[in-house]
């Protein structure tokens, strides 16, 4: 897996990752969606610098230009609830891409394990076309594993991009094993460890949790 971390190098991105790990300024579900929608912008001003361009053609009042355009057919996934935020920053800078969506959730057997419930999934065909799969938070990759294997049934995929907000170094590598090979990950922050109950440490909490409200437990 090809790994794109971007805080190797200091941006205002910076500020808006601060924000969002902030306990006092979580209380602020707007602003807390904001910004992950304008992380998810950045994220996806570096990811197209991967993609396939074509020369077009634009007409201007006084002249012609050529320029480079992305020539792909992508589709965006995000895993819901949490990736809705993500998911609407990334649009933002994709005006063509096709959306999907799919459920993703961790269901507890116990306090300290879980299993990856899938329960709805709405896509395009993804038969040769880029795949950008949005999920803010990259804890153990049981969830962005359990969604490719479902994903894989819809079409030989050109390529994989994951985007995330904040990753753990171990969800990282569990993907890592299972996503092919030449898959890109566009990560805006990486943390060293899960706690006991595979959360993210020092993380930022539950992503939808803060964007949407507390939800009944599974």
């Amino acid at each position: 897996m090809i790994i794109h971390n971007l805080e190797t190098s200091n941006s205002v991105l910076n500020h808006f990752v601060a924000e969002i790990r902030d306990v006092e300024i979580q209380k602020d579900p707007m602003r807390f969606r904001r910004n992950i929608e304008r992380i998810g912008e950045i994220l996806s001003y570096e990811l197209s610098k991967a993609l396939h361009f074509t020369d077009h053609k634009t007409k201007t009042p006084l002249g012609e230009k050529r320029i480079p355009l992305i020539s792909d057919e992508l589709v965006l996934c995000s895993v819901l609830r949490a990736g809705l935020p993500l998911h609407q920053g990334i649009l933002n800078y994709f005006d063509k891409i096709e959306n999907a969506f799919i459920s993703a959730y961790r269901h507890h057997t116990s306090p300290e394990s879980f299993e990856i419930k899938a329960e709805y999934l709405a896509s395009p065909s993804l038969e040769n076309k880029i795949l950008i799969l949005a999920d803010p938070m990259l804890a153990t990759g049981s969830s962005l594993t359990t969604v490719y294997e479902i994903l894989k049934d819809l079409g030989n995929m050109r390529e994989i991009h994951i985007v995330a907000v904040i990753a753990a170094s171990e969800g990282v590598k569990q993907v890592a094993k299972h996503f092919p090979d030449n898959t890109h990950l566009w990560v805006a922050t990486v943390d060293p460890e899960l706690n006991a109950q595979g959360y993210i440490v020092p993380g930022l909490g539950d992503a939808g949790d803060l964007s949407f409200g507390i939800k009944l437990s599974h």
